[in-house]
């Protein structure tokens, strides 16, 4: 359950602090002095989007903070877990969100660092909020399958999730065979491209890195001549008296000399010597090069027209030899493919069929579960209207087939199959006996709607485990009877789990195990909300201003003391064992 909701500079709150019970709990006030921020707060304690709108005007922040006590076997404890949470399942749950002026937002768990999605997963299994328009959801059909999957999940989920993976490889296969079938006249225009191609460039027998080895065979070509006579005469240079012939006579002279100062002599005789001995290298390496050195016009010729050729290929396939030759192998290989199009083609067909015929089998066995647990559905609402004055409302949630004309055929019924199977959901109503059953979004009033949604939720508190349920203005557009049955069976819930519910109905409010008055007040020329624990004193006096408005009266204070001595009576049968 949640114990303790503190909240820091959010909208009109600058502090409060609010300590929870188990059982029932009702917040009630003026209209417009705040009740709705405790509701925005716990969505934000539970992952809901944040807004620097929702910052107290002149505040950098807004914060955040739940203290969660919960069962050892509840399954938050494993999810933070998947999601690298270290958590100790003997010790509190604390939530913490802050929302910044800057439009950030940080949430941590425990003190850990958690990202948004991840504090929704978990916030997903410890609150679960029914504003005030979302029984309204009721009157879309579109969303009543829904609402039949999350009833019978533990039955349809396994059934569904085989059948969602088997569809989602038969849209794949399917998707291929339609892009094959659309592409075939422009199929057969790129074989012939693809044919064309390859012929230009096979018949140009390319080598890697061809291009670059005869761009350089080509400038020294280019300027073979020159070449010839620069190293020609550079040869002659060297190996000629003023070269080799030179440095011979000045090492033989100072040999001559050595001896009478080789301190002196020595290292520079030995750095001629050398110095000779590396130019006679380097001109014997100059002569070797002046005799390779080819003077061909024809080879020149030859390499401009290769280049010549190679230029084209590349303005059509690639920057380079290498980078057509890739060209080259992935065309082939499209080639290859769409020469063997009718092949594939057949295989496709063949393959599509064959998982067809299971993707149907699987559509129909989830059709099967969804029957039973319709059926199983609309049981157990009529027996939550009763307990809510609708008893004798007669419900079905009737499942139709997708039928489409294109459709495949199961059963002998044309059949569009989709993610979520063959099925169409829609609850059906009778408010009254002897009327037919009629589309719950032509016939229910707005108290009808609020009882109904009431009734579901009541259902799925049973099946979910989520430890806090909070209902914001359900009661609206009920009075009387429907009002009394609406609170009973709201008491009646939080014998489940922990039932908050913002109420402006004294017959809902005097049920309650607990109540907090939300009031609104200037102080120093700022508004200021406070949450306020009412004792029996304090909820005799609400219930009395909720009765007669304004001004209580001695007659308003008798009648809700009157109420809530009732409502204990109440309680204490709704209480006593079976």
């Amino acid at each position: 359950m949640l114990q303790t909701l503190s909240i820091r500079n959010l909208a009109v709150v600058e502090s409060v602090d609010v300590h929870f019970y188990p059982g029932f709990h009702v917040l009630t006030g003026e209209t417009g002095a705040g009740k709705s921020i405790i509701i925005d707060a716990l969505g934000l304690v539970a992952g809901g989007r944040g807004s620097a709108d929702l910052i107290r005007y002149g505040c950098d922040k807004a914060e955040i903070e739940a203290l969660f006590e919960l069962q050892l076997s509840h399954p938050v404890w494993a999810a933070l877990e998947n999601i690298g949470v270290s958590a100790n399942d003997e010790e509190h749950l604390v939530i913490r969100r802050e929302l910044t002026a800057q439009g950030k937002s940080t949430s941590r768990i425990n003190g850990q660092l958690v990202n948004l999605s991840m504090l929704r997963e978990i916030g997903d299994l410890l609150v679960n909020i029914h504003g005030q328009h979302e029984h309204q959801s009721l009157l879309r059909p579109d969303r009543h399958l829904h609402l039949l999957d999350t009833y019978g999940e533990a039955v349809i989920g396994p059934i569904k999730k085989a059948y969602q993976e088997q569809y989602s490889a038969f849209v794949k296969v399917e998707k291929e065979l339609r892009e094959l079938q659309d592409s075939s006249k422009k199929a057969y225009q790129m074989l012939d491209l693809y044919r064309f191609q390859l012929e230009e460039i096979s018949a140009a027998s390319l080598k890697s890195g061809e291009d670059e080895w005869l761009s350089e065979e080509r400038v020294k070509l280019s300027h073979s001549e020159k070449m010839m006579d620069s190293v020609s005469d550079s040869y002659d240079i060297l190996y000629g008296n003023q070269g080799l012939g030179a440095v011979s006579s000045a090492v033989s002279r100072l040999q001559d000399v050595v001896k009478y100062d080789e301190k002196g002599l020595k290292p520079v005789l030995e750095q001629l010597q050398s110095a000779y001995y590396q130019l006679e290298d380097a001109a014997f390496q100059l002569r070797d090069y002046r005799d390779q050195v080819e003077f061909n016009p024809e080879r020149l010729q030859e390499v401009e027209e290769r280049l010549d050729l190679i230029a084209t290929l590349r303005r059509k396939y690639g920057e380079s030899v290498d980078q057509i030759m890739s060209y080259y192998d992935s065309i082939l290989k499209e080639s290859s493919v769409l020469e063997n199009k009718d092949e594939r083609l057949e295989q496709l067909l063949q393959q599509r069929d064959g998982m067809l015929q299971g993707l149907s089998v699987a559509a129909i066995a989830l059709s099967e579960v969804r029957k039973k647990c319709a059926g199983d559905l609309a049981s157990q609402v009529e027996s939550e209207l009763k307990d809510l004055h609708m008893e004798r409302t007669s419900l079905e949630v009737r499942l139709e087939l997708l039928e489409d004309a294109r459709g495949f055929e199961i059963g002998g019924h044309k059949v569009r199959l989709t993610k979520q199977g063959m099925d169409n959901a829609e609850f059906m109503i009778s408010p009254n006996p002897g009327e037919p059953l009629r589309p719950l979004s032509k016939i229910a009033s707005g108290g009808e709607l609020s009882r109904m949604m009431l009734a579901i939720k009541s259902i799925f508190a049973r099946h979910d485990r989520i430890p806090v349920l909070i209902f914001d203005e359900v009661d609206t557009g009920v009075s009387g009877r429907a009002a009394q049955s609406i609170a009973e069976k709201l008491y009646k819930l939080s014998s489940s789990c922990q039932v908050f519910s913002i109420t402006h109905l004294p017959q809902v409010a005097c049920m309650a195990d607990h109540q907090y008055l939300i009031e609104k007040n200037i102080e120093e020329g700022r508004t200021m909300t406070r949450v306020e624990s009412l004792n029996h004193q304090g909820r005799t006096e609400e219930l009395a201003r909720m009765l007669g408005g304004v001004e209580i009266t001695d007659k308003t204070l008798h009648h809700a003391q009157d109420m809530l001595k009732l409502a204990e009576e109440r309680k204490a049968v709704k209480s006593a064992p079976a």
